[in-house]
């Protein structure tokens, strides 16, 4: 198994990728939440596993205060520097399992592809220490499709490649074990439409972004990105190529 102390370093050499490559999260995502659960800009938020601070900016640019929590130092850093901007962010050393925030000191829990990281049982008590009576934990996730033939091929030359993509994969993270992580039959699920258009080197950075990835020059890495540029070159239109998700959220509450 995967170390902890791994986890959180994994991504250290890649951040610019990350920053550059990752999806942000559709405007259709906040509506729902605002609509439906009330989720004004007055609710305090503490983004664990902030990362770079995608999910973060997502919530901070409709004026809520957000205090992203996250172990990495270089993806921390670079979250602060990005998200300067915002008097509303905070970036904090800590992990899911130890957040290091007070007790009762957040309305709202959200954490973007990063739930499959966490201790679920330390972090699970550690979420309901720091969250107000009645909060809100949002999980949520930017899942690849497979609707198409290159979204077929993509994820193939993924598992071809990759050093431990099985391991990792958030999609191993089903209904039960979410349902299990709240309070029983107390969370929903809702999917969004998203997507993002990549020339060649937008979808070798997208691929160098994850984790489980060859780095530019490890071993593998050179047979990669040839058969990356084989398949780009196959199913490019107008020297652009889509990749599709679904954006799973999961919205409920701990007791």
């Amino acid at each position: 198994m995967t170390s902890h102390n791994n986890n959180t370093t994994r991504f250290s050499n890649r951040v610019d990728d990350y920053v550059k490559y990752r999806p942000g999260y559709p405007a259709a995502m906040l509506r729902f939440l605002q609509e439906n659960y009330n989720l004004d800009s007055t609710k305090i938020i503490a983004d664990i596993g902030s990362g770079t601070g995608i999910s973060s900016a997502y919530f901070l640019e409709a004026g809520y205060q957000v205090m992203g929590v996250e172990p990495n130092p270089e993806m921390r850093e670079k979250s602060v520097e990005l998200l300067q901007h915002f008097p509303l962010f905070k970036a904090v050393d800590g992990t899911a399992e130890t957040t290091t925030l007070n007790s009762d000191s957040v309305d709202v829990i959200i954490s973007g592809q990063a739930f499959h990281w966490f201790d679920v049982v330390k972090a699970k008590e550690e979420f309901k220490r720091i969250l107000r009576p009645d909060s809100l934990l949002i999980l949520f996730w930017n899942e690849r499709l497979q609707s198409s033939d290159f979204e077929k091929e993509y994820d193939a030359l993924i598992v071809k490649h990759a050093i431990d993509y099985v391991k990792v994969d958030h999609r191993r993270i089903d209904w039960d074990s979410i349902e299990t992580f709240y309070t029983p039959h107390q969370v929903e699920l809702k999917e969004f439409p998203n997507y993002q258009v990549f020339d060649f080197e937008g979808l070798k950075g997208r691929l160098l972004s994850s984790s489980y990835m060859p780095q530019k020059g490890d071993k593998g890495y050179d047979a990669m990105v040839a058969d990356l540029k084989q398949l780009y070159d196959k199913y490019q239109q107008h020297d652009s190529i889509t990749i599709n998700y679904a954006t799973k959220i999961y919205i409920g509450k701990l007791t």
